[in-house]
C-alpha cells in the first residue's frame, strides 16, 4: 500500500527557542523606540560618539525611507507585505530541522525586526528611526534595532546558503559514501 503521509516537517516545539529570540528582538525594539520616542526631540540630533547620533524620525516608507513621499498607499503595502512575510517565516521557522543553527537564527531575527516595524505602522502609521550613523558629511539613512536585526539576520542568511548549505551537501555526500563502501555486498 503506497504511504499517504504528508512529507512536511511538523511544526518542532524545540524551535520555540528560536521564536522567543523574536519576541525578545521586538522588545527590544520597542523599549528602544518608546525611550527614543519620549526622551528625544524630533530631528534633534544628539552627539554620542564622533560618527553616531540619537535623531528622532519618522520613516513613512520602507528601507532607508524608500517611498516615504509615495502618498500613503505605501503604509498598506508594507503593513500587509510584512504580515505575509512573518507568518511565512514562522511557519517555516517552526518546522525547521532542529540540527540548523544559524538558518533559524537568521529567520528568528529578521522575523522579531519585520514584527517590531509592524507594529511601528500598524499603531503609529509610520517607522521610528533613531539611530544615526554618518562620517564628516556621508550619512547614512537613520535606522533602529528592528533594522538591525533585520540586516544581521538577512547577513546570517546569506552566509548559511553560500557557505554553510554547500559544506552540509558535502557533508551528506561524503557520509553517504562512507556508508556505501561499509554496506556488504549481496553475492548471487
Amino acid at each position: 500500500m503506497p504511504n499517504h503521509q504528508s512529507t512536511a516537517h511538523p511544526f518542532r516545539l524545540h524551535n520555540l527557542w528560536w521564536l522567543l529570540l523574536a519576541v525578545v528582538s521586538i522588545v527590544l525594539d520597542q523599549y528602544t523606540k518608546h525611550l527614543a520616542s519620549t526622551q528625544l526631540t524630533f530631528a534633534e540630533p544628539v552627539p554620542v560618539l564622533p560618527f553616531l547620533n540619537w535623531t528622532l524620525l519618522h520613516n513613512y516608507g520602507a528601507a532607508f525611507s524608500f517611498l516615504s513621499d509615495a502618498g500613503g498607499w505605501q503604509r498598506y503595502f508594507f503593513t500587509g507585505l510584512a504580515a505575509l512575510v512573518s507568518i511565512a517565516f514562522t511557519i517555516w521557522l517552526m518546522r525547521m530541522p532542529t540540527r540548523l543553527k544559524v538558518l533559524p537564527l537568521a529567520i528568528a531575527l529578521i522575523l522579531g525586526g519585520a514584527l517590531g516595524n509592524l507594529i511601528d505602522r500598524v499603531t503609529l502609521g509610520y517607522v521610528v528611526d533613531f539611530i544615526h550613523v554618518y562620517y564628516q558629511n556621508h550619512h547614512f539613512p537613520a535606522f533602529n534595532i528592528a533594522d538591525s536585526s533585520i540586516t544581521l539576520g538577512t547577513i546570517l542568511l546569506i552566509i548559511d546558503t553560500f557557505f554553510l548549505e554547500k559544506y552540509r551537501i558535502q557533508q551528506a555526500t561524503a557520509q553517504a559514501a562512507s556508508h556505501n563502501a561499509e554496506t556488504p555486498k549481496v553475492q548471487e
